[in-house]
């Protein structure tokens, strides 16, 4: 790409991320008639992590009709949870009929961007450098794979690979398989990988509470009443939307669905009958310190004979397969790293903004954002699905979806300050989070556990009100909290 028009940017928005929060950012500024933008995709073809995940067992802990877009709702669930390969599918018809695709450029990923006179600097992997007048990141916080630091990793003979890099070719028919890693990823391969390995074996650093919660099949019959009246669709997408605002209060305040949630989860645990698995399963933190996981099939699979639990510390991996800390030696044909994804890297590393600094030395004393959208110090640059947004209780889909508008509110405004960028006060930052450590102490996600919510200092990086407050304030932008500056 060239300059055009002089100093003035060719980009009027580049987007980074074509995932389900770029494509949202991408069809709101359609919807507002703005044409001229760009998205920038690392990888091949849309989905984000829907594109990545693969592994047996895969779905959304959304339900499939609150995690599609309101004014683009799939008609044809299957599930309640949705399995990963209908998500990347609704995903990819979304982008076709949106006509996104001849915005995307494909296997581009940003390698830096830099704020310089007025406007923001782009250069990717390809060798591009164009100007945008407004970045927008949309990489959200499963971006970069998440690998464990154990002696020996690289030395296994088997198959080994992260679970968001699965083999799809490899026969797991009578294998002694291993996962490390019981987070949802794990639970939710554990059934179908017991269903074909020989020896199924988990290795568990902390228990987790699962909330028992089945993923039931759609019949055919109510699938084809949604087919014929679409409104259906949209009235059960509503509905999950109110249930959602209501019960995920539980994780931000004291009362009945904290109560509701805690007990469902002790209660679930009380139905394995053996004690010693028992014991090894029953977390020794609040249900909701770390994200739920909702399965109803995870206890019955661990209580299979030919499958293991191993809670002992990984003490190293050898050839044969994964040794403990009591010295046993865990021999395993396939080998899979169920170790998630490094959730405050934000794929946004390269970002400077006023006077070169960067946005890592902007958050050396801690994440810190406006209303979980922009930062002090970076004009015209907002976040999708970033850090102090409501991540750990509604439908992301629904979060995009509401800081799209914003920033299209944003960006409408700008269009009426001429030659002038937009950049948060930092007394209002400083504000809001001074307001957000006040209320965080309310939250569950204090009380003492270790998650991917937390950051490098232990603090929640997440919006710890309702939901429903979350859409009130994202609702509008409010401008005396932006300084506007000449470019």
């Amino acid at each position: 790409m060239e300059e055009q028009n002089g100093d003035r940017p060719e980009l009027e928005v580049a987007i980074v991320g074509a995932g389900m929060s770029g494509m949202a950012m991408a069809i709101e500024l359609r919807k507002a008639g703005i044409e001229n933008f760009r998205i920038f995709e690392k990888a091949d073809s849309i989905g984000g992590t829907w594109r990545e995940n693969r592994y047996p067992g895969l779905s959304c802990d959304v339900p499939s009709f609150f995690y599609s877009y309101s004014f683009e709702p799939n008609l044809d669930w299957t599930h309640r949870f949705s399995p990963g390969h209908e998500i990347l599918a609704y995903f990819k018809r979304v982008a076709e009929k949106c006509d996104l695709l001849r915005s995307i450029s494909f296997g581009e990923s940003v390698e830096r961007a830099s704020y310089e006179d007025g406007a923001w600097t782009i250069e990717t992997s390809a060798g591009n450098r164009c100007r945008a007048e407004v970045l927008v990141a949309a990489t959200g916080p499963l971006h970069h794979k998440n690998y464990p630091e154990i002696e020996g990793l690289d030395s296994f003979e088997g198959a080994q690979f992260h679970s968001a890099d699965w083999d799809d070719d490899l026969d797991l028919n009578d294998k002694r398989i291993g996962v490390i890693g019981n987070g949802s990823t794990g639970v939710q391969m554990m059934r179908p990988l017991s269903e074909k390995a020989s020896q199924l074996t988990m290795f568990q650093r902390t228990a987790q509470w699962v909330f028992p919660i089945g993923n039931k099949p759609y019949s055919e019959g109510a699938r084809k009443w949604k087919r014929r009246l679409p409104i259906l669709a949209r009235i059960t997408r509503e509905f999950y939307k109110r249930l959602f605002e209501m019960s995920s209060v539980g994780v931000v305040e004291e009362g009945y669905f904290r109560r509701r949630m805690a007990k469902g989860c002790r209660d679930h645990v009380m139905t394995i009958e053996d004690p010693e698995l028992r014991a090894k399963l029953t977390p020794d933190y609040e249900p909701g310190c770390k994200r739920l996981i909702l399965s109803t099939d995870f206890y019955p699979t661990m209580a299979k004979e030919h499958v293991d639990l191993v809670t002992e510390d990984i003490a190293r991996i050898e050839p044969r397969g994964v040794v403990t800390s009591d010295g046993a030696l865990h021999e395993l044909d396939v080998l899979v790293l169920a170790t998630g994804f490094n959730a405050h890297a934000w794929g946004v590393e390269q970002v400077t903004g006023i006077g070169g600094r960067s946005l890592k030395d902007a958050w050396a004393q801690g994440t810190r954002t406006y209303r979980a959208i922009t930062i002090p110090d970076f004009p015209n640059f907002f976040m999708l699905a970033g850090p102090n947004s409501p991540l750990g209780n509604i439908s992301v889909i629904d979060v995009a979806e509401t800081q799209s508008r914003y920033i299209v509110d944003c960006i409408r405004r700008l269009k009426r300050e001429p030659g002038r960028v937009m950049v948060p006060k930092r007394a209002a930052a400083e504000a809001f989070h001074a307001e957000l450590i006040g209320a965080m102490k309310g939250t569950i996600w204090v009380s003492g556990c270790n998650s991917w919510y937390l950051d490098g200092d232990g603090f929640p990086v997440l919006w710890p009100w309702s939901a429903r407050r979350f859409h009130d304030v994202m609702r509008s932008p409010e401008f005396e909290d932006y300084e506007f500056m000449s470019a």
